[in-house]
């Protein structure tokens, strides 16, 4: 059983604010860093839970595509494919201001060059799982690849699904698709509501519920935890109550423990109470891929308490 990431693995420069300038203003930065993100962080959160994870995405020549090989290398993780020799791994601006919100600019790189070819001879088998990002599907050349693929897909592997958010931007028919092929689909509220029309994140976990053909849907609230649609049940998974540093990768690092849970054969609740702590305890450190290894978020799971509801 594996992991295999579809998605595209970038570089981050994320710099601290005290908050958002004014549209044509200017703010100084207090503290600046970089380091690998994207897909990046929900493969190093699957895998230091122990799940076998492949990067089976674009990546480039250059600074930044040999640091975000290094980095992957360094969690374990195998990367399919060789160097595009043409260009760089693009990267993505993170503005985190002083309560802690992440606001993206995102300039594409070598990971957005994805063809057919890059996938033809890759064969997931019965008990593999799939990730897919939204963000791919903005991509012309890694969409034509990805709509061509997924449907040769064994109806036995797993696929799960973020559609990332900037869902609206997704072509209709490319949404469709992976909409019809998902086992799961996993969003934040916000992301919810831009694809359902409705703000209540148990409602639009419904709605999204409704329009996949054969999954499940997870709908993330933050601190309060998720919804969880499964089974033609809805059930609120509560979070936990810790002190935010950095809200950046929190996501991420729920979906990769969650599909990490699920690898491990773990009841989809069971995967997603634990998602929801590993997403707690990865927002009290400040950076992108901060999600626990399993040791530390089994301990964290011994003594912690459910955020109030």
């Amino acid at each position: 059983m594996r992991l295999l990431h579809l998605g595209n693995v970038m570089m981050d420069l994320v710099l601290a604010v005290p908050a958002l300038p004014e549209r044509g203003g200017d703010v100084l930065a207090t503290d600046t860093r970089s380091a690998p993100g994207g897909g990046f962080n929900v493969m190093t959160a699957a895998a230091r839970q122990g799940l076998p994870v492949t990067y089976a995405g674009a990546h480039g020549s250059g600074p930044f595509g040999d640091r975000a090989r290094a980095a992957l290398r360094d969690e374990g993780i195998d990367v399919l494919l060789a160097p595009r020799t043409e260009r760089d791994t693009g990267f993505v601006v993170c503005l985190v201001d002083a309560e802690g919100e992440r606001t993206f600019v995102t300039s594409p790189g070598a990971e957005a060059t994805l063809t057919l070819d890059d996938l033809i001879e890759l064969w997931p088998t019965a008990g593999d799982l799939v990730y897919l990002s939204g963000y791919s599907l903005l991509y012309e050349a890694n969409r034509a690849a990805l709509t061509a693929w997924v449907p040769r897909l064994d109806p036995a592997v797993t696929v799960i699904v973020d559609p990332g958010p900037l869902v609206r931007d997704i072509p209709s028919d490319a949404l469709e698709l992976l909409m019809a092929r998902a086992d799961w689909w996993s969003c934040n509220a916000r992301e919810a509501a831009l694809l359902t029309g409705i703000d209540d994140p148990s409602a639009a976990a419904h709605a999204v519920r409704s329009r996949l053909k054969r999954g499940s849907a997870l709908v993330r609230t933050g601190s309060d935890g998720c919804f969880l649609h499964h089974g033609g049940t809805l059930d609120a998974i509560p979070g936990f109550a810790v002190r935010a540093v950095d809200l950046n990768g929190a996501g991420d690092a729920h979906t990769g423990v969650f599909m990490a849970g699920l690898a491990r054969g773990l009841a989809p609740a069971a995967a997603a109470r634990r998602a929801n702590a590993a997403a707690a305890l990865a927002v009290t450190e400040s950076g992108p891929a901060t999600a626990p290894g399993a040791d530390a978020l089994d301990a964290f799971l011994r003594q912690a308490r459910p955020a109030p509801g």
